[in-house]
């Protein structure tokens, strides 16, 4: 007879997945393809999920990185929930494109809070990621040169601004809580004027699941978190469960890409996922470990979500109606 399977605990992460600006986004692709059929455009990937894209693209959305490559069109384009600098909007206006904002909503209120402290007359220093599409809409919010980018406690340390009374610091909303603070804590020290955002810029979705990944790391032998490479969030869940203790912490898109060997002889495992990690791939790792192992799954939770977010005007009907249809 075949010998039994090792046993395995999974401890689960909760919260994982979607948070309430990625639902939001992903909506907005699905409503505005039944509303005004297709093709949807959609500037750069509307989460950062190959997985996701795939299926809206089975859907009839097509995804661009800029819009001229989007032709004359009466169809709707639609920008990421990761935010669009103003000229991007302003292009859409000049070209008559009928567009849609799935920006994130707590993405647009940094954006807002980033032209308030300029027209206080304050340099803006953005804590983020180079690169990041978020990054690039927040600076592109303001004139260039008004927003410098910090992105580590050596940058801070070694900033130089124009006028040190005149700061204000925003953040990228997907970053390390930890990290943050340690940044903080070198431009306040050094330059004690600087102001603060009004309410915290890291969204609640990615400070309450770095909380549960602290949870788990340091009960569990390795940890998976289910996102892609290019996401933010993702990134920092791996980062927060190697700092909280965990040896073995990789990002998995889904379960095809588990390189068995790093779970070799290991009885317990934690698994999250990043924002916008569909809980399918989830699903589908779990099932995946249980070929192999004799699975006993726990759930983990340190935080109840009930946010939710409203899609544009324009879809509220189509929104209403595939609510009463389910």
């Amino acid at each position: 007879m075949p010998s039994a399977k090792p046993a395995l605990s999974v401890l689960l992460c909760a919260p994982r997945g979607f948070c309430a600006g990625v639902d939001r986004a992903i909506q907005i692709v699905e409503l505005a393809l039944q509303r005004y059929g297709a093709p949807v455009y959609v500037r750069h990937e509307i989460v950062h999920n190959k997985y996701v894209v795939e299926s809206l693209k089975t859907k009839g959305a097509v995804f661009v990185e800029e819009l001229d490559e989007i032709p004359e069109t009466a169809q709707p384009v639609i920008f990421s929930a990761h935010g669009v600098p103003k000229s991007v909007p302003e292009a859409a206006r000049y070209r008559s494109l009928f567009y849609l904002d799935a920006t994130c909503p707590l993405v647009s209120k940094v954006h807002k809070e980033a032209d308030v402290q300029f027209r206080r007359g304050r340099e803006v220093v953005l804590i983020g990621h180079t690169g990041h599409p978020e990054v690039v809409g927040t600076m592109g919010q303001l004139p260039p040169g008004a927003v410098s980018l910090v992105e580590t406690v050596e940058d801070a340390r070694t900033f130089t601004p124009r006028d040190a009374q005149n700061l204000a610091w925003i953040t990228q909303t997907t970053l390390s809580v930890d990290d943050t603070r340690d940044i903080v804590a070198v431009l306040q020290s050094r330059f004690p004027a600087i102001q603060p955002p009004h309410k915290d810029d890291i969204c609640y979705a990615t400070t309450n699941r770095q909380e549960a990944v602290k949870a788990v790391a340091h009960r569990v032998e390795a940890m998976i978190v289910v996102g892609a490479p290019n996401s933010s969030n993702s990134q920092r869940l791996r980062e927060v469960a190697e700092r909280e203790g965990c040896r073995r912490a990789v990002l998995l898109q889904r379960a095809g890409d588990i390189d068995w060997a790093d779970f070799e002889g290991i009885a317990t495992l934690g698994i999250t996922a990043g924002a916008s990690a569909p809980e399918v791939l989830v699903e589908e790792i779990i099932d995946s470990f249980a070929t192999r192992f004799t699975v006993s799954v726990e759930e983990v939770r340190t935080a109840e979500e009930t946010i939710s977010f409203a899609v544009p005007r324009e879809l509220r009907a189509t929104a209403a109606a595939r609510s009463a249809a389910e």
